[in-house]
């Protein structure tokens, strides 16, 4: 019989620690991105996207970095400086 050593984590703790730290970090990197971007969109528009970005775990960062960047780029302008 195993034993089972409490020193070692088991494999779905470290799977779940790098989802939430990927999830942490995505939601970072968007709120940078935002920030740089947002003296280009409306008050409303800035807060909303925050409230998505924050709220929404995932899919919130992913629509801001793949959809919502690259739409306030203004012509001409590369969305990622």
């Amino acid at each position: 019989m195993s034993e089972h050593n409490p020193l070692i984590p088991a494999g779905y703790d470290i799977a779940w620690s790098l989802i939430a730290f990927v999830t942490f970090a995505l939601t970072v990197v968007a709120i940078v991105s935002l920030m740089r971007i947002a003296r280009r969109l409306t008050t409303t528009q800035a807060v909303v996207w925050v409230v998505v970005v924050v709220f929404v775990p995932v899919l919130g960062p992913l629509s801001w970095l793949f959809v919502g960047r690259r739409s306030v780029a203004g012509p001409g302008e590369s969305p990622t400086r």
